[in-house]
């Protein structure tokens, strides 16, 4: 069991961020604002594969008309992402955005971030003071030092001010920078934190960065609410994000499945067997499954029948044949041909 870090509670609309709410998946849309059909086609996909929170580029006055249209018709709170221009924020306080991003880096005049706190307060909104390695202007013996001053020189600000319904990112495209960030401020505030790697690349590389550094922050129990950054389909962040979560018992999102990495002892076509599997398991929408489901298709005579018994469903295969596993009880023999319908069957069964 991972112990977290306590924090105080904020919402992003309502969405509950830190103290004992469970950890929330983020997203950035990917669109143009100013294209309200398509940024909420965008938005609608992502809440149906169970993201929490969007947040969307404001970048200038057009940008603000959109957003008036996005917030009424939206399914998913709106965090509006604000650079250089004050008065951006302040306009999207005003469109009805559930919490704004302000980065240090950016915006800087004292008198421009009072007028935007006086406004948060009046409609009750939170503030991420969002930090990134690539707009720094505090400078400090390492990137991870300099991250933490401007997100600390910021929080005096808002403290000053009487203003705590804040969330805390440091984000670096490099994964150590990122982590030492983190664990540096932790010790230092207990405002919740927004986590991630910025600038993670292409899917792979993402995947690799994302889940080695929110991961490794996320077992430290640091992390309040994620986000993967992709260069691609923000869906493709989703998939990333829960799989992270879910590896760490953070999460459920619909079954486990457990398979091997094949060998020459491997005597089936394994990876068309779960490919095909993984297609089916579709349409049978089990992301918003309360209980967990850990299903395991194996093809070796090695570790095949331990796997099968210990996964809720299970199935070893051998040459053209599989013996199916329930609960660590061996059920039956199958034709290969039968294993995929003999699964969906059974987790029908599971879900009843």
């Amino acid at each position: 069991m991972i112990k977290r870090r306590k924090t105080r509670k904020v919402k992003i609309g309502n969405v509950e961020i830190g103290g004992n709410a469970p950890i929330s998946i983020e997203s950035m849309i990917k669109t143009d604002t100013c294209a309200v059909a398509s940024t909420l086609n965008e938005i609608k996909k992502l809440k149906e594969a169970r993201c929490e929170i969007v947040r969307v580029a404001v970048k200038d006055s057009d940008a603000i008309t959109a957003l008036k249209r996005i917030v009424r018709k939206s399914k998913l709170p709106i965090v509006a992402d604000i650079h250089f221009i004050p008065q951006l924020a302040l306009d999207s306080i005003e469109a009805g955005v559930s919490a704004i991003r302000l980065n240090p880096g950016n915006i800087k005049r004292r008198q421009d971030i009072e007028l935007i706190i006086k406004r948060a307060k009046e409609k009750k909104i939170s503030i991420r003071i969002g930090v990134n390695s690539g707009s720094l202007s505090v400078r400090a013996s390492t990137v991870a030092d300099s991250m933490v001053k401007s997100a600390l020189d910021y929080i005096k600000i808002f403290e000053e001010l009487k203003f705590r319904n804040i969330i805390i990112s440091l984000k670096s495209s490099d994964v150590m920078e990122t982590v030492s960030a983190y664990r540096k401020m932790s010790v230092l505030c207990d405002y919740p934190f927004h986590v991630g790697v910025t600038a993670a690349g292409p899917f792979l590389t993402s995947a690799v960065k994302s889940s080695i550094g929110i991961g490794v922050l996320l077992q430290e129990g640091i992390g309040d609410t994620i986000r993967v950054s992709l260069t691609g389909d923000s869906l493709g962040e989703l998939e990333i994000a829960k799989e992270i979560l879910a590896s760490l018992k953070l999460g459920s999102f619909g079954p486990e499945i457990i398979s091997c990495p094949t060998c020459g002892r491997c005597e089936i076509d394994l990876k068309e067997i779960v490919d095909d599997f993984k297609e089916r398991l579709k349409e049978l929408k089990l992301e918003n499954m309360k209980s967990s489901l850990k299903i395991a298709i194996m093809g070796c005579v090695v570790n095949g029948p331990g796997e099968a018994k210990d996964a809720d469903i299970g199935i070893a295969g051998g040459k053209k044949s599989g013996v199916l596993f329930k609960k660590g009880k061996k059920i039956r023999t199958l034709k290969q041909s039968e294993f995929i319908d003999t699964l969906i069957r059974e987790i029908r069964v599971f879900r009843r």
